[in-house]
C-alpha cells in the first residue's frame, strides 16, 4: 500500500505530535488529551490506525501499519496506547530520524517464548471469530468489562466511539497486528537514540512491570507510574498524562531517570 494515508484529523500549530490509539478505539478517543495539547502549542495529528474507525477497510501487520502511521503522520514526536504502542515501537526502530520524542503508554515490545506467542495468536484468533459472530456492540460489553479497564467509567471509556468500528475491521486487527503476531524486539530497545517516556497506570502491574524492564534497555528513557490508573491511564488520569507529555516535550526536559509518582 505504497502511498496510502491513514484517516487522520489535524489541528493546531507548533512542534507536531502524532497520537496512535489503542484496539477498539478511534482517533476521537484522543480528543481531551489532543486539545490540551493544542493549547500547549502543539501541532496534533491523531490517525485512524488499520481497522479501527475511518480506515476500517485497511488491512496491515504491525510492520505495515507502522509505515502507513509514519506516512501519514511526518517527523514528529510519537505518542501510542497500547497497540498504538506497539506500532509506534516499530516506527521508532525503522525510522527513527523522524521520531523526536517516542511515548509508549501501557505498551510491550512483544512476547518472547515461541509456544506463549502462539497462545495469544490462538486467542487473538478466537476473539476476532467472537467479533464476527456477536457483533461489535456485544463484543465490547465483554472488553470493556475485563480488569484492566475498572477505571474507565461514563464519557472516559469511549463506548459510542468504539461503536463506530466493524467487525471486519477489528477481526483483521487482532489477527494482523494482534500481540501473539509481533516479533519480539526487546533486543532492538537499545538502538532507541531519541528520548523516551514510558507511562504505566499503577493498577496495571503486568505494564508496570514491562515499563520498568523497557525502561532499563532502552538509553534514554525516563519511567512514568500513574497512580490511581490502571491499563488506559491516559483516559483516567488526563491530566496527569497531559502534564508529562508536554514536560517530556519542551525544550530543556531532565531525561535519563525514571520518575515514579
Amino acid at each position: 500500500m505504497p502511498g496510502e494515508r491513514l484517516a487522520a484529523t489535524r489541528r493546531g500549530r507548533g512542534p507536531r505530535v502524532v497520537l496512535v490509539h489503542g484496539f477498539t478505539q478511534t482517533a476521537r478517543s484522543w480528543d481531551t488529551i489532543a486539545g490540551r495539547l493544542v493549547d500547549g502549542g502543539r501541532e496534533v495529528v491523531a490517525v485512524d490506525v488499520p481497522g479501527h474507525g475511518d480506515s476500517s477497510a485497511v488491512v496491515a501487520d504491525l510492520p505495515t501499519a507502522a509505515r502507513l502511521v509514519l506516512h501519514t503522520g511526518g517527523r514528529a514526536g510519537y505518542v501510542g496506547y497500547s497497540l498504538g504502542a506497539r506500532i509506534c515501537l516499530h516506527v521508532a526502530l525503522e525510522r527513527p530520524d523522524d521520531v523526536t520524542h517516542l511515548v509508549l503508554v501501557s505498551g510491550s515490545a512483544g512476547v518472547e517464548v515461541v509456544a506463549e506467542r502462539a497462545q495469544r495468536r490462538a486467542a487473538d484468533e478466537a476473539l476476532a471469530g467472537s467479533i464476527e459472530r456477536d457483533g461489535v456492540d456485544r463484543f465490547l460489553e465483554r472488553w470493556l468489562a475485563q480488569p484492566m479497564f475498572a477505571g474507565l467509567g461514563g464519557d472516559a471509556a469511549g463506548v459510542k466511539d468504539r461503536r463506530r468500528n466493524t467487525a471486519a475491521g477489528l477481526a483483521s486487527s487482532l489477527r494482523h497486528a494482534g500481540t501473539g503476531t509481533q516479533e519480539p524486539l526487546w533486543d532492538r530497545l537499545a538502538d532507541l537514540a531519541m528520548p523516551v517516556l514510558l507511562v504505566a497506570g499503577e493498577r496495571d502491574t503486568k505494564f508496570v512491570a514491562l515499563a520498568e524492564r523497557m525502561a532499563v534497555l532502552i538509553p534514554d528513557a525516563d519511567l512514568r507510574v500513574v497512580p490511581a490508573a490502571g491499563h488506559a491511564v491516559h483516559l483516567e488520569q488526563p491530566d496527569t498524562f497531559t502534564a508529562a507529555v508536554l514536560r517530556f516535550m519542551s525544550p530543556h526536559p531532565s531525561h535519563g531517570a525514571d520518575v515514579v509518582t
